[in-house]
């Protein structure tokens, strides 16, 4: 049996008995662990070594900045007052300053909201004292935070899980990771409301392909931009209830909404355990008396 390229032994060139060797990856998490530390340090805006970017972003509250205003989004405003999404348990990720987690804890929703900021979640809590809003917040990486453990700090199932503007900060592989935290905490029935840059404007998003990102290396370029038809070849295994550009919203509107962005819609089916599996082959999905 070959041991390696020094013979039996596994030895050779160079070969200081081991302990300088790296060879600690066995998990997916591991790979995607070394696929983070391929950008660039500054560029990172997803793990938790990215809080005090978003601590300075967040460190002026009166900036100029559109979401900053407490107002929730048109796109989820519309589901609530069509009857598209019930109330029930709710968890915002990449929550911000809060403002559409105050919006579902108006509309009956029992919320739980994560970022990676502490200054984000602290003027969240701040506005949620302000108006009275029982809301759970939690500051870290939500990849980590949310479960269905006991131990969970966020513990799922959730009924609506929603993100705006967390996912296109993502590079390509942490999408594993988002898959994964919607394969254990929406529940089954449930419903993922995304908003994501769309391509073909300059306030949106990069529109380089995935590839390219890693090799360049140089950041996601302030997030990616996704194609309708990439999103839902992403959700596949969610059935499509809405997807649509963000209504453009005059500064006097109670809402917030802007043109460059997607607005998406998605509903879980009966959890069978097949989702899961076509993801991650080597998990088996047990059906009938004779396996």
């Amino acid at each position: 049996m070959a041991t390696g390229s020094g013979g039996p032994e596994g030895g050779g060139p160079g070969d200081g008995g081991g302990d300088l060797i790296d060879r600690h990856m066995c998990t997916v998490e591991d790979v995607l662990r070394l696929l983070d530390g391929l950008f660039a340090s500054e560029a990172d805006r997803w793990t938790a070594g990215a809080a005090s970017w978003w601590d300075g972003f967040y460190a002026d509250r009166s900036k100029p900045v559109p979401f900053f205003v407490a107002k929730p989004d048109e796109n989820l405003v519309s589901y609530l007052d069509r009857g598209l999404v019930a109330p029930g348990r709710a968890l915002d990720l990449g929550c911000g300053p809060g403002r559409n987690a105050l919006h579902l804890a108006a509309r009956g929703f029992r919320v739980d909201a994560v970022d990676l900021s502490p200054a984000a979640i602290a003027w969240a809590e701040d506005r949620a004292r302000e108006a009275g809003a029982d809301i759970t917040f939690h500051c870290g990486d939500a990849f980590t935070v949310v479960g269905t453990d006991d131990g969970a700090p966020l513990r799922g199932p959730y009924d609506l899980i929603y993100d705006s503007g967390c996912f296109h900060h993502l590079p390509p592989h942490r999408r594993i990771s988002y898959l994964a935290l919607l394969d254990r905490a929406l529940a089954p029935g449930g419903h993922l409301a995304l908003t994501c840059f769309a391509p073909g404007d300059e306030r949106g998003g990069s529109e380089l392909g995935d590839a390219d990102l890693y090799r360049r290396s140089t950041g996601l370029h302030g997030g990616l931009a996704y194609p309708p038809e990439s999103l839902r070849r992403i959700f596949a295994d969610l059935t499509e209830v809405e997807l649509r550009r963000m209504h453009d919203e005059p500064p006097d509107s109670p809402h917030f909404g802007e043109p460059f962005l997607w607005t998406a819609l998605l509903r879980r089916g009966p959890w069978d355990g097949t989702a899961t599996a076509r993801r991650h082959p080597a998990v088996t999905v047990v059906q009938g008396e004779d396996r």
